[in-house]
Formats: C-alpha cells, sequence, structure tokens
C-alpha cells in the first residue's frame, strides 16, 4: 500500500511540475505581447508585439501631428511646421507602458486570462510634446507683423486751410489665445491644423467724424498774407485783416492755443531794447496803452489784440503781436474760448 500511495504522490507531483513548467513557458511566450484590451492614443493595439504596436502608433498618431500648423490672417497664411515646434509622440514610451499593464497580476492570474479570453482594459493616453518657446518665437513675429496701433484723428494747418487727418483704427493680436489654440492643433491628431489670427480692431479715441467737435473753434493766421481765419466746425467761418510782427520781431509760425483773454488789458512792455525806458513797466488802459480794447494770449508774450493804428494792417508793423480792428477784435473774442487752437503760418 505504502508503495502505491508513493507512486500516485509521485505521479500528483509530477503533473503539477509540468503543470507549473507549462503555465511558465506560456507565460514567457507571451511576456512581451500587448493583453487583449489595450489601446494607446485611443488606437487599439491588443494583442501585437511592441515592434509592431509601436509602428501602428507612429502611422496613425505621430504621422498626423507632423503637419504645418498654418495661421491665417487677412488672405495670408503663417505657418509653424512640425520640425520648428518640436513635435514629438513618444510611441516607445507608451507601447513600454501598455506592455507593462500587460504583466500585472501574477503568472496564473495572466495565464488565466490569456487562455479564457479575458482582457485588461487599459487606455494609454497619447503623450506628445512640442517647444513651448518655439511656438512663443512665432507668435511674437506674427504679433509684430499683425499689431498696429490706433491713430487719433487731428488737424494740421497746410495749403493755406485746415485739413482733416484721420483717424485709423488699429490691430492687437491676441499672442496668449493664439498659443493656445496653436498648442490644440499640435497635440490633436484630428486637429486639421488651421487656426483663424485672434485680432482684436482697437478703435482710435477720436475718429474723423468726432473732428468737428472736438474742434468746434479753430483761427489760422497768415502772415504773409495779413489774414485771421476763424474757423467754426472746421469751416472758415469769417476772415479778419490784420497787422503781423515786423522784421526781426516776426510773429512766431507754430501750432499755439489761446491761453488767456483779458477786456481793456494793461500793457506789460517786455524787457526788449525795442522798449526803450518802457522795457519791464506795466501801462495802464488808456491813451498811452497800445494794446487796445481786448487780448487773447497766444504764447511767448505774444497775442491777438485791438489797435487804433488801422494804417498799419496789412502790415508787418507790430513787435509780434496781431493787431487787429477794435471792432474785428471785440467780435473774436466773443467767439473763441481759451483753449481753442492757433495755427500761425
Amino acid at each position: 500500500m505504502r508503495q502505491r500511495s508513493f507512486i500516485v504522490i509521485a505521479v500528483l507531483l509530477a503533473v503539477l511540475v509540468l503543470g507549473a513548467v507549462g503555465v511558465y513557458a506560456y507565460d514567457s511566450s507571451h511576456k512581451d505581447t500587448i493583453a487583449n484590451g489595450v489601446t494607446a492614443g485611443g488606437i487599439d493595439i491588443s494583442g501585437m508585439k511592441p515592434k509592431a504596436a509601436q509602428a501602428k502608433l507612429d502611422r496613425q498618431l505621430a504621422a498626423p501631428l507632423q503637419k504645418t500648423v498654418y495661421v491665417k490672417f487677412a488672405h495670408r497664411r503663417y505657418k509653424l511646421t512640425a520640425e520648428k515646434a518640436q513635435v514629438h509622440v513618444d510611441t516607445a514610451g507608451m507601447v513600454h507602458e501598455a506592455v507593462t499593464a500587460s504583466r500585472r497580476g501574477n503568472i496564473v492570474s495572466r495565464t488565466t486570462r490569456e487562455l479564457t479570453g479575458g482582457s485588461v482594459h487599459k487606455s494609454i493616453p497619447l503623450v506628445v510634446s512640442y517647444s513651448r518657446k518655439a511656438v512663443a518665437k512665432f507668435t511674437r513675429k506674427l504679433q509684430k507683423k499683425i499689431d498696429t496701433p490706433s491713430r487719433d484723428a487731428t488737424i494740421s494747418f497746410a495749403g493755406g486751410g485746415i485739413q482733416k487727418v484721420d483717424s485709423q483704427t488699429g490691430l492687437k493680436l491676441d499672442v496668449a489665445t493664439l498659443r493656445s489654440h496653436i498648442a490644440q492643433e499640435l497635440v490633436q491628431t484630428t486637429a486639421d491644423h488651421k487656426v483663424r489670427a485672434p485680432v482684436e480692431k482697437v478703435k482710435p479715441k477720436v475718429t474723423t467724424a468726432d473732428l468737428a467737435q472736438k474742434y468746434p473753434r479753430v483761427i489760422t493766421i497768415n502772415r504773409t498774407g495779413f489774414q485771421l481765419t476763424l474757423y467754426h466746425d472746421l469751416a472758415p467761418a469769417k476772415t479778419y485783416r490784420i497787422a503781423v510782427g515786423r522784421q526781426g520781431l516776426e510773429t512766431p509760425a507754430g501750432q499755439y492755443d489761446i491761453q488767456d483773454k483779458q477786456v481793456n488789458p494793461s500793457w506789460h512792455v517786455p524787457n526788449s531794447p525795442w522798449a526803450g525806458a518802457l522795457a519791464g513797466k506795466v501801462i495802464p488802459p488808456g491813451p498811452q496803452d497800445p494794446i487796445k480794447a481786448r487780448w487773447m494770449g497766444i504764447a511767448g508774450g505774444a497775442g491777438i489784440h485791438g489797435t487804433t493804428d488801422i494804417g498799419s494792417l496789412g502790415t508787418a508793423a507790430s513787435h509780434g503781436c496781431i493787431r487787429m480792428s477794435i471792432p474785428d477784435v471785440t467780435e473774436l473774442f466773443d467767439k473763441v474760448q481759451v483753449g481753442d487752437p492757433v495755427f500761425i503760418s
């Protein structure tokens, strides 16, 4: 009986050993085979060897992401190649993770799963990288090409009259949003790799339509023509005959504005050689005061004032100021305000 029991035990042990050897051999033969139910980047790589799996991922994941990204703006396209963006899909790493997931569990559970057609149900995410520095450089280049500052409308004095300088709407590229959109195109295999540049219009503070409201009154002074013209809403309203500065004491050319207004002003005599004994004195209104009726200061002691010397009008006779007849200067005084621009040519 003992011999028979020994034989039975020996047979059982032999079966167990052979079974273990068989399980080990089967498990070893499948050690680099990806288990059923494993996907990488949404691609099924079940039952594949690493080399074949990586080749499949290269075709279906890496290749589509090697396309050039095009950014469109105003009928132009700017391109960022995958090479410049340094796009890299780590298919090797994804396959390695798939194999590792397939080997989880013990030798018995793995063999049982394989023999019974079981699955791992593991989804390996797409692993793709790109150079943020390269994308930032690309968007900065686009920003320099696209960004345009807005320009306020203004006025200038040319050709003997007021000229409108039109406003200009500016453009500003939303760099942060563009970088985000490009990044999405670089890492999504289903993307069409086309981006529309997110550009905002920058409106000027003063448009051409606003000019008349901003400049309701403007004075122009033509020294050679001895004329002062008052503009209302940028249209000439009335022209007056004037006298301007004599040689050596010319009325200064340029753009100024009315700085102050006075009725029956005193004459503050400049400290200049031509003033003689009156230099630095203040002459009150009266017969000795050449500044009659009204005063509109412009710049550097020069201004617009009335005069009783009507014969000087139409000539270069003053010490730098603009002379007008008393009725004319009184009329002009009531029509303008401090801050109104004055163009002298």
